[in-house]
């Protein structure tokens, strides 16, 4: 593990969590690692990861795995106690280390502050987060000046074009739509 020399770089450039330390593995110093990676035994292969502030590296050694999670070394890390201190680790990447998506693909991190428009052109907000709770990706959207959020399948049905260049997403909303803060909602005076 190293530590960022504070170079003052920003945090802000895009980056893509990769992983996670889930826990110690062993008394050895390894560490259990849940890898979000298209093949999960490469996460090591993007080079340093940097924790969710930024300003700390680690370098991993993939050396098995278990149902659990991948078994990694980390540089610098000697023993079980220091491995115990990394538990629940976030685990990014600078995006421009990462290889280009396939067509139709997106990472996350590249709609994340895209526009949001109708096929007619009416704003419906910006993206702030991609969720996937694990029937597959949806788009959650703040409209300009709201507290809520809206959240859209991204199905081909109601995503018509990602244009991530251009800076926006086309939808075909569907006819109801998810707010994301069901707090605010309306209290139903129909009892």
């Amino acid at each position: 593990m190293t530590q960022d020399g504070g170079s003052g770089s920003s945090v802000a450039a895009k980056r893509v969590l990769l992983g996670h330390i889930v826990g110690a593995h062993g008394i050895r110093g390894t560490v259990l690692v849940r890898s979000y990676t298209a093949d999960p035994e490469r996460i090591a292969d993007y080079g340093p990861l940097a924790n969710e502030g930024g300003d700390v590296e680690f370098v991993l050694a993939v050396e098995g795995g278990t149902a659990k999670g991948l078994i990694c070394r980390v540089e610098g890390v000697q023993d079980r106690t220091q491995a115990e201190k990394l538990k629940g680790v976030a685990l990014y990447v600078d995006r421009s280390r990462l290889p280009p998506p396939e067509e139709g693909e997106y990472y996350h991190a590249d709609l994340i502050g895209l526009r949001v428009v109708t096929e007619e052109g009416t704003a419906l907000g910006t993206v702030e987060a991609v969720q996937n709770y694990g029937a597959g990706d949806i788009l959650e959207v703040r409209p300009a000046g709201e507290k809520r959020t809206v959240l859209y399948p991204m199905i081909e049905d109601v995503v018509v074009r990602v244009d991530v260049a251009g800076g926006a997403i086309v939808l075909s909303p569907p006819e109801e739509v998810d707010a994301g803060d069901r707090d605010a909602a309306e209290p139903d005076n129909d009892a």
